[in-house]
């Protein structure tokens, strides 16, 4: 029967590597593969990745994905990526990387830092170009650095034989997009946090002229702006031929990964939200309005769906706390043995399902690599807070996921102020939704149902291949709910969610009282 559908090849670029999938017409995912890619961490609280490895990365992923599926070639109508954003890959006119693609976590490109380059030409920016620039884009340079405009100054004053041998700065989904094309380009979806576009109107395909000046950026290293309906081109073919897709099939402009999971949970529209735990967390919902808060961290995005926008609340590390606590203190290999699991999720699940709501009292702070929504701050860090000498492992373990969960619970007023209507349940996609446990404490915490995804850790790939065949004209935006199903629907239990309230009352007043704390603790491990 799939010899008869259409198909989409469908690529998520995440932190820790590539997922790929086949997806039918129908909906149905037909053969999934990932592949893992090393983060290089660098003195200064930089962070990069080898481009050249995550091309190879994708390509296993994709050649496992298709010779897994037996669908052929002809059958297969579109190819179409989606990635984390706001970093940066330097190419030259081929598509080729003149150096490590400069990562989302980097922050060399903070204001602050880039003061020391104001000799080589580099200026703060003035009050009127801040406010100007908040009025046409919707988001200012951020204060972290952690943006893709701050990583091309970073590259262009930090790195100047960088930038002089770079044709393009690309975001890594259009990076893929050009290495499955040969075509440096970039939509307005896409190119987001680059910072540089006008958004007080949808799908612009232009660079606004003033925001290039004031950043300093010379367009002609920018790839070039593309509608987002627009299809890039036919997969090059010595792709084709490596990969064993039919020459000619086409390449459409894709999305980043918070756009990618709203489409596939139908984010753009109805009273839902979406919640996403991958290495870092989300919160997600539609708005028709372009809006910033800045005192919230929150603003509207734009969306490849007309006269939407979401709502976006990037709540910072979130599953990468999770791994950090497995590997680091549970399984971990190191001087005081080898701890090493193999089923290391699901003796979480165990573990934590023994621990009574509340963790018996345990905290865990989860800013492990700085707070973002709904309250902004690059020196908080994350731990445990009330261990007692009953404390168990088992204890810290539940901490952690409701210590995620509960930071999902100070986005809910956020979001709920910003979007001007009331959540009534939540999507729940990414590899924390793979853990019956963690989507039964996020129902408790937010008091409200919480609906695990089907394929909740390829949920990208899918929402990606739903927007291709809408652009082929397959399907209609209206299609979308019935073709992302819904695995299992946890209640919220209302005991539960009343302990879960007045935790997150002192989970507030922890943030607040600590914010000096690590501030001045950082300040002393930097020297």
């Amino acid at each position: 029967m799939s010899g008869s559908l259409r198909h989409i090849l469908s690529i998520d670029l995440g932190t820790s590597g590539p997922k790929a999938a086949l997806v039918a017409e129908t909906g149905a995912i037909l053969a999934t593969a990932h592949a893992s890619v090393p983060t290089i961490l660098l003195p200064e609280d930089g962070a990069e990745q080898d481009p050249r490895e995550v091309w190879r990365a994708v390509c296993s992923a994709c050649t496992s994905v298709l010779q897994a599926a037996h669908v052929p070639p002809a059958a297969i109508v579109g190819i179409i990526c989606s990635s984390q954003y706001a970093s940066v890959v330097p190419v030259d006119r081929s598509g080729e990387p003149v150096s490590n693609m400069v990562v989302w976590l980097d922050r060399r490109g903070a204001p602050k830092a880039m003061e020391r380059y104001r000799a080589r030409g580099y200026r703060p920016d003035s009050y009127y170009r801040k406010w100007r620039w908040l009025r046409i884009h919707g988001l200012l340079p951020l204060d972290s650095g952690q943006d893709g405009l701050a990583h091309i100054r970073w590259l262009q004053y930090a790195r100047p034989e960088i930038c002089e041998k770079t044709a393009y700065f690309l975001e890594p989904v259009d990076y893929l997009t050009m290495r499955f094309s040969g075509r440096a380009t970039a939509n307005h979806c896409t190119a987001f946090l680059t910072l540089l576009t006008d958004n007080r109107t949808q799908n612009q395909t232009a660079w606004h002229p003033a925001l290039m000046r004031y950043a300093g950026i010379d367009a002609a290293k920018l790839p070039e702006l593309i509608s987002d309906r627009s299809i890039v081109g036919p997969v090059l073919p010595e792709v084709a031929r490596e990969l064993g897709l039919a020459l000619g099939t086409p390449v459409i402009t894709g999305v980043n990964d918070t756009q990618a999971a709203a489409l596939a949970c139908h984010a753009f529209q109805g009273a839902h939200a979406a919640i996403g735990v991958g290495t870092s967390s989300v919160m997600v919902t539609h708005v028709s309005f372009k809006k910033t808060d800045p005192f919230h961290s929150m603003y509207s995005m734009p969306s490849p769906v007309p006269g939407v926008r979401f709502a976006v609340a990037e709540n910072g590390v979130a599953g990468k706390a999770l791994e950090h606590f497995l590997e680091r203190l549970v399984f971990a290999q190191d001087r005081f043995g080898n701890h090493a699991a193999e089923e290391r999720f699901q003796l979480l699940d165990a573990a934590v399902g023994s621990v009574a709501p509340g963790s018996n009292g345990v905290i865990f702070l989860p800013w492990v690599d700085g707070a973002m929504a709904p309250v902004s701050d690059a020196h908080m860090r994350g731990g445990f807070l009330n261990i007692s000498l009953q404390t168990s492992r088992e204890d810290l373990a539940r901490a952690v996921l409701e210590g995620v969960a509960l930071s999902f619970r100070w986005l809910r007023d956020s979001t709920e102020h910003f979007a001007r209507r009331p959540v009534s349940h939540y999507l729940y996609y990414g590899g924390g939704a793979m853990s019956d446990v963690w989507s039964q404490i996020n129902a408790d915490v937010l008091g409200a149902p919480v609906h695990q995804m089907k394929n909740p850790r390829y949920i990208n790939c899918l929402g990606t291949a739903l927007l291709a065949f809408e652009r082929l004209g397959a399907i209609r935006f209206s299609d979308f709910p019935r073709l992302a199903p819904v695995r299992r629907i946890c209640e919220p239990r209302a005991e539960h969610h009343a302990r879960y309230e007045a935790l997150f009352v002192q989970f507030k007043r922890i943030f607040k009282k600590n914010r000096g704390i690590f501030r001045d603790l950082n300040a002393i491990k930097r020297g």
